[in-house]
Formats: structure tokens, sequence, C-alpha cells
């Protein structure tokens, strides 16, 4: 019935998986449970290759980088059973009624089942760019996701009907990160899947370092900008494109242009510094995107 799918990159998920395994198994119902490192060459696989040895469990480390969105499509190549459960590999479950949760929502006419995401109480110093960022954007209960459907659904953490994902599969053209659910969503809205939200959050147990997330920014919206170039996505589906469109409509995307050469400095040493501003990091992220436009 259910196929884990778990798409990693340089990271042990030992403890995830293990821990699904337990909780899946006193379901009674049929799984597995798929772990693909995507081109890591990490030492960590020889540890992560020890699920190997549990039933219908199955670690594989790829000899070449594909990027999340391709990662993803192989995992769904491989799966068997007629729902994906995708789940990030750095992801922790909050307690021992995750998988019963999803499992309690799967009916015959739903599509999508997102159960959100949330962040710790605290991070180090160090981390806390990441945090704010997904503390205050991203970690919406279920009530709140359901008024944007579409757009609130991610894929750290939900479950999707064999049959819908094979009419959409993720975007290969997407290498680096960033922005490869955005996409999906946008096509899930298309073709009006039915997507329930419910509270059944995963916790981010690995927050980037402010360092990490700055430059993991930086390649987030120069794929922005090939999907909005390319057409991969309807610009009104998009807040931040919706933004985009306005400020280049009256020219002001020539002057945030010249504000990110003039301030990148200032940006990045708020951004990775122990407090960093989200309204630094929003103006950053959109004069980013104002310069990078007008390049590429």
């Amino acid at each position: 019935m259910l196929s884990i799918l778990i798409p990693t990159y340089n990271y042990n998920i030992t403890v995830l998986a293990h821990t699904l395994f337990e909780q899946v198994s006193l379901c009674g119902i049929p799984f597995e449970i798929l772990v693909f490192d995507d081109g890591s060459n990490s030492e960590l696989n020889i540890k992560n290759a020890e699920i190997n040895n549990l039933p219908n469990t199955k670690f594989i480390a790829q000899k070449k980088n594909v990027g999340l969105s391709n990662n993803r499509n192989a995992l769904a190549e491989a799966a068997k059973y007629n729902y994906y459960l995708f789940i990030d590999g750095d992801s922790l479950l909050p307690d021992s009624h995750f998988i019963s949760r999803y499992l309690e929502s799967i009916h015959e006419n739903v599509d999508v089942v997102y159960g959100g995401r949330i962040h710790p109480e605290t991070v180090e110093p160090e981390r806390k760019l990441r945090w704010k960022y997904g503390i205050y954007r991203e970690d919406l209960p279920a009530n709140e996701r359901l008024k944007k459907t579409y757009k609130c659904v991610l894929f750290n953490n939900t479950v999707i009907s064999k049959t819908v994902f094979e009419k959409i599969r993720f975007e290969k053209t997407i290498i680096q990160y960033g922005h490869e659910d955005t996409i999906f969503a946008y096509h899930l809205s298309l073709i009006e899947a039915h997507v329930i939200h419910i509270d059944n959050p995963v916790i981010h147990g690995d927050v980037d370092f402010n360092t990490v997330f700055f430059d993991k920014t930086h390649k987030s919206i120069e794929n922005l900008n090939f999907i909005y170039k390319n057409k991969l996505i309807a610009p009104d589906f998009v807040t931040f494109l919706i933004l985009f469109n306005k400020l280049k409509r009256f020219k002001l995307n020539y002057p945030l242009a010249l504000i990110h050469t003039l301030f990148y400095t200032v940006f990045s040493k708020n951004l990775k510094s122990d407090q960093p501003s989200l309204f630094v990091f929003d103006m950053f992220r959109l004069s980013y995107f104002c310069s990078y436009n007008l390049k590429k």
C-alpha cells in the first residue's frame, strides 16, 4: 500500500529509517522504505547501508548527483505501491502516531496529503537565518495552509497517489537547489488534484548554518529566474513573481538591481550574523532576483 521514499545527501538517515520502520510495521499494511543518496560519495553511506538489513527496506548510494527533483523521480520509479510518502532525510518524527495519522487520511478520492513541518524551539545562533525563515514563513498549521491549498504544498512530508504523481513528476531540468516543489504544486493546481492538509508535521532536524542557507538562497533565486524565463510556471502562482512583475512594470527592477550591487556586503554581513533580519533577507532576495534577471 505505502512506499516511503527518502531522498538524502551526505546525511545519516538510520534513526529516521528505523523509526519509520517501527511505526509502519505496527500498522499491519504492505510497505517498503526506499532511501537514495544523491551521489554524495559520503562515508556516512557505509552506516546508511545497514538499513538494508531491515525487511522491505533498501538504501542505494547513487554514483552521480542528479539533483533533488531527479532523485525523487528515481525513488518513485523504483516504488511499487499505490501511495508514496515523500519525507526529507533530515526529518525527525514528533511522536509514535505519525504513520497512523497519514493512513487515516488516505481515501480513494484524496490525491495529496500534506502534513506540514515545524522547527525546533531553539537553535544555535549560527543557524538562526534558516530557523527564522522556517518559523515565520513555513511552519503553518493545517487551517492556515488550507487558505492557499496548492501554494502551501511542500514535499518534505507528503503523501501522494501514484496515479497523480505519474501525471506530473518533478521537473527534470531543475538540477540545483530551489523551487522543485513550487513547479510540482503548480501542476497539481492545473489538474485540480484533491489536496488536503493535516496537522502531522515532521521536525526539521538539520537546520542549515546561516552561511549554507545564504549560499543556497542564491541558487534558489537563480532557479526561480530559470523557471520564470522558461515559462515553466504562471507568474501569478508565486507571490514573489507577482511582486517582481509589478516592480518591473514601473521599471523599479533597475534601482533594486543597483541596490543589490551597492548593499550586497551589508546583506551578507547581516544574514550570516547571529541576529539575521527577515526584512534584510527579503530585500536581498528581491534585489538579487532583479539583478540576476537582467543578466540572464
